[in-house]
């Protein structure tokens, strides 16, 4: 067990990083605890903002000395807990907000070398610098930061191409949990010498070490880009279009979003400019095609998905982006879903994954149990179909009151998590396990999952100062 930190041991960690990069005014305090969703509120004797791999380092060396708790914190993005520092418990947090530079880059071998709290779009701009991608792409791309997005392998709407976080990782700089430094920053693409160490780490979320920097893999930009919203009947149609799609664009389909019709009803009411880019249907997908060689490439591959997917009736309208201002006006209507849902009260959220094949049997089942579960409640599904990850929201009651909805949240949960384990889903796709869904994952998995969880803890963390008691509960 780890203990609270004394005014001295305080005043040791703040001589590491300079008093004004230890923070303990509570009104200092303020962005460092609370989350987006504002499900979890924290509450730390101190916030430290290192600014080199080497202070952080001395800082985990004195709390592993100290027994003392820490919780790594990057663009304080996530929506799990993971990050939020828990009330009376001491936790100290360590911002990499200031270890934001770019440490190399190089387009020749695809790879650039980036410390973890860079911003994810200045990750992005750094590539184009030398026109290069890095493919990663969230809404929170101004806000969340590299080395949070690898602790949670965060996925975003790229992965059906691109894979998760974790396949454009080819190296990691970490502090281990007695403050020794792991250099595994390596830009190799072929490495078989022995366990690839860095995968220990990626979406560990902070409780086997703490990212400092990483090599990431970078690829060359597009040439082309074409979008097109489609109205649809049914997540049926939806799949017999993503195959149709995947045929025609191959490695190119770099989008493919699943929209409810009540998802684009909250995003008129809520969003301000915004409107359905084609008529009023009972489901919607936005389809992105990033082409190789160029404009050209990509209108036409559109062109021909959507001409056979009318003639064949797996679509019922669609229409075509006709600038790049439309393009980023499509994936603004589809990031600012989250957002529309606040406006129409509680709503209880499920990060989820099926196999693809199986996410129109899933909604069908899903929707039609909380329904009966919970009486007018309002399921708001979206997400990425092409790899299986649904966001499967459920909104309150219109007229019901706020807090009593949400109080059920563990209701709802179990009501959804038995149709996602009937399918050999997964209750935390992409946004991590954290506090949320800690006992969820222990109901989810193996004990031998969770055995083997537990032993490499112990292993890297023999004293459980780093972010203890997420994902899995303290022994």
């Amino acid at each position: 067990m780890t203990s609270a930190p004394s005014p001295d041991l305080i005043a040791r960690f703040t001589a590491i990083v300079g008093a004004a990069n230890a923070l303990t005014d509570p009104a200092d305090q303020v962005r460092y605890l609370t989350e987006w969703r504002d499900l979890f509120r924290g509450e730390t004797p101190l916030v430290l903002r290192p600014g080199s791999t080497e202070e952080v380092a001395a800082i985990v060396r004195l709390a592993h000395a100290t027994g003392t708790a820490l919780v790594p914190q990057g663009g304080n993005t996530g929506l799990v807990g993971g990050q939020i520092p828990a009330p009376g418990s001491g936790e100290i947090v360590v911002s990499l907000e200031r270890m934001n530079r770019l440490r190399a880059i190089d387009a020749l071998d695809n790879s650039m070398v980036v410390e973890a709290g860079m911003p994810l779009a200045a990750a992005q701009a750094a590539a184009a610098a030398v026109d290069r991608l890095f493919p990663l792409t969230l809404a929170s791309l101004g806000t969340c930061q590299i080395g949070g997005n690898i602790a949670t392998n965060a996925g975003g709407t790229a992965v059906i191409a691109y894979g998760n976080t974790r396949s454009l990782v080819l190296g990691l700089e970490v502090v281990l949990a007695d403050g020794r430094i792991w250099n595994g920053l390596r830009r190799l693409t072929k490495d078989n010498s022995g366990y690839d160490l860095k995968q220990f780490f990626i979406g560990s979320e902070g409780t086997l070490g703490i990212i400092t920097a990483a090599a990431l893999r970078l690829f060359p930009r597009p040439r082309g880009l074409a979008a097109a919203y489609v109205g649809l009947d049914s997540p049926q149609r939806a799949l017999a279009l993503l195959s149709r799609a995947r045929d025609v664009a191959g490695f190119w389909l770099t989008g493919f979003e699943l929209i409810s019709g009540l998802a684009m009803q909250f995003a008129e009411r809520h969003i301000a400019g915004a409107r359905r880019p084609v008529a009023t249907a009972s489901w919607y997908v936005l389809i992105e095609i990033s082409a190789g060689l160029g404009q050209a490439e990509a209108d036409a591959a559109m062109e021909r998905i959507l001409t056979e997917a009318l003639a064949a009736g797996e679509i019922d309208d669609g229409v075509i982006a006709q600038s790049l201002a439309q393009v980023e006006a499509f994936w603004q209507l589809r990031h600012g879903l989250s957002e529309a849902q606040k406006h129409e009260g509680g709503s209880i959220k499920h990060d989820v994954s099926v196999p693809i094949g199986d996410v129109p049997a899933f909604l069908d089942e899903a929707m039609a149990a909380v329904v009966a579960a919970f009486p007018g409640c309002r399921p708001v599904p979206f997400g990425h179909m092409g790899d299986g990850n649904i966001h499967f929201n459920v909104s309150q009651p219109e007229g019901a009151d706020k807090a009593a909805y949400l109080d059920r949240w563990n209701e709802m949960n179990a009501v959804v998590n038995a149709v996602v384990a009937r399918f050999a889903g997964s209750v935390a796709a992409e946004h991590g396990v954290g506090v949320l869904k800690r006992d969820l994952l222990a109901a989810s998995r193996s004990d031998v999952d969770i055995e083997l969880m537990r032993t490499l803890k112990a292993a890297l963390d023999p004293k459980g100062i780093l972010n203890p008691g997420r994902i899995i509960p303290r022994p």
